[in-house]
């Protein structure tokens, strides 16, 4: 069959889904209560379910009163019998694949259970949405006329009692079907190399002769390896290895400080950048626009939301709200019941609504990534946005980046210490590090107050980082690859002590 026919025929069956996204769209509420409900009646039978008495929950006030808020460490007992061969325990159907998650803070593993309905019906489903989504905005798109190029996890499937954990992607890559297979690139064998230094060489040499419409990947390391793709072709961009690339589908860290880096890579003014936001736990949201920033929460994918207001967050009054209760603007904790049987699941990221009709959202960073030693609340989402703008004002380029807080010492004040690896170095480091306190203070008022005439805090202090510093610190953690990312803002000094230590 030929390769135009192919895409016309794939775009035409992905764009039907469009009209339940409208469904959703236009009755949040209802789709939300059917999920919810729907879980419910799916688990009443089970360990939880019983317990906790699912089949007498009639609406979301019982719900919310009757079955706790969840970290992971208060479900790894269950998960962990789970994982020895009991089932039936949180979720009705057996659980045979666990997405093996250690997270940037915490050097302990996490098994996140992964049911046959969340494959089908959140993972699988979202790709194809996405895909969606593109081609019903981009009536011109040619994506199938070749292949994508995917950028996963770094560690293949272990088998364990009958069950199986690894990455998500290396989960997903396993179930896929052929036809998704057929149109990625590279193949399953390489993308499942548990080494990433191995994996980077073997990826360039399989998908530089192939014809790439489109990529897939965590921006970092989707950086790491373009780079060293221009390197090992000896091309000046993207475009002159894959002249027909159209798309670029990124998540898992902000876009923000590589915006103007991609730019370079992929010269050409109506190249498209999609955004995901998805875990381990489960995939929420996906851009549905061209060109914007917000991504549409899907509410249909057999998760049911709510969410905790970052001002009640951890103390004796934090609440939980359903969806009908948010307000524009504000930051919350996600909190997630999902078809893998996670119930009432704290996920660990924070979010705001940029829209409420249809409801759509931006991630502003993790519960444990911020600064609020001096009341400044300073999320990943404000260093991200005022280290792009700086960025782009004095024409430098940045590789990574954490902070951490100086601590007051008697009359000494505190500040924020920054450690930053410049691709491309600021002519003047001062100017540079003026320039970006002041752009932190206009995204954040909080942080402005305390440092108006140094009155709690003083000027941040930046050091700069070794050429791969960020990098050696990953390998030294065998984090390199995959979903693994760099702590941004921490309350504590560990990491940023680690990486001085290193430089």
């Amino acid at each position: 069959m030929p390769l135009p026919l192919i895409n016309s025929i794939a775009s035409w069956i992905l764009k039907k889904r469009i009209h339940q996204i409208e469904l959703f769209m236009k009755y949040p509420m209802e789709v939300q209560e059917e999920i919810l409900f729907g879980l419910l009646k799916s688990a009443e039978n089970t360990v939880l379910g019983k317990k906790y008495d699912y089949q007498s929950i009639k609406n979301y006030q019982t719900f919310n009163e009757r079955i706790p808020v969840s970290t992971y460490e208060d479900l790894e007992p269950i998960i962990s019998q789970t994982r020895q061969g009991a089932q039936n325990i949180f979720w009705n159907s057996s659980i045979k694949y666990f997405a093996k998650s250690s997270g940037t803070t915490n050097a302990k593993s996490k098994f996140i259970p992964v049911s046959s309905e969340a494959l089908e019906h959140n993972h699988y489903k979202a790709s194809k949405d996405l895909l969606c989504m593109y081609l019903n905005n981009n009536e011109n798109s040619q994506l199938f006329t070749g292949k994508s190029l995917r950028l996963g996890g770094s560690k293949e499937l272990y088998e364990n009692n009958n069950t199986f954990f690894g990455d998500l992607s290396a989960i997903l890559i396993d179930n896929m079907p052929m036809w998704a297979e057929f149109s990625s690139t590279p193949s399953n064998k390489t993308s499942l190399m548990s080494n990433w230094e191995t994996k980077l060489p073997a990826i360039i040499k399989e998908s530089s002769l192939e014809n790439v419409t489109s990529l897939a990947g965590v921006p970092s390391w989707m950086m790491v390896l373009l780079n060293k793709t221009l390197e090992e072709n000896k091309k000046n961009n993207i475009l002159e290895i894959w002249p027909n690339v159209e798309v670029y589908f990124h998540g898992g860290v902000s876009f923000e400080p590589y915006k103007e880096q991609y730019k370079n890579l992929f010269p050409k003014d109506d190249f498209k950048y999609y955004e995901i936001y998805n875990a381990s736990e489960g995939f929420f949201a996906l851009q549905d626009q061209n060109n914007v920033s917000e991504l549409l929460l899907m509410l249909d994918y057999g998760i049911f939301y709510e969410f905790i207001p970052m001002d009640t967050f951890g103390k004796e009054n934090q609440k939980v709200i359903p969806l009908s209760e948010v307000e524009l603007h504000k930051n919350y904790a996600l909190v997630i019941t999902t078809n893998s049987g996670l119930w009432r699941y704290l996920i660990g990221d924070t979010i705001r609504f940029t829209s409420l009709q249809p409801f759509r959202i931006k991630v502003t960073g993790r519960t444990k990534h911020h600064i609020n030693v001096f009341g400044e609340e300073l999320m990943v989402e404000n260093t991200d946005v005022a280290l792009a703008k700086t960025c782009e004002t004095l024409h430098c380029e940045v590789v990574d980046y954490t902070v951490a807080p100086i601590f007051m010492n008697g009359k000494e004040k505190g500040a924020h210490e920054w450690m930053i690896e410049f691709k491309k170095h600021p002519d003047n480091m001062a100017n540079f590090s003026a320039l970006l306190d002041k752009n932190i203070q206009h995204i954040n008022s909080d942080y402005e107050a305390k440092r108006f005439n140094n009155m709690t805090l003083n000027p941040l202090v930046i050091n700069v980082a070794r050429t791969n510093l960020f990098y050696d610190w990953l390998k030294q953690q065998d984090k390199l690859g995959g979903q693994h990312k760099v702590p941004r803002l921490s309350n504590e000094r560990k990491f940023l002590e680690a990486l001085l230590q290193l430089n």
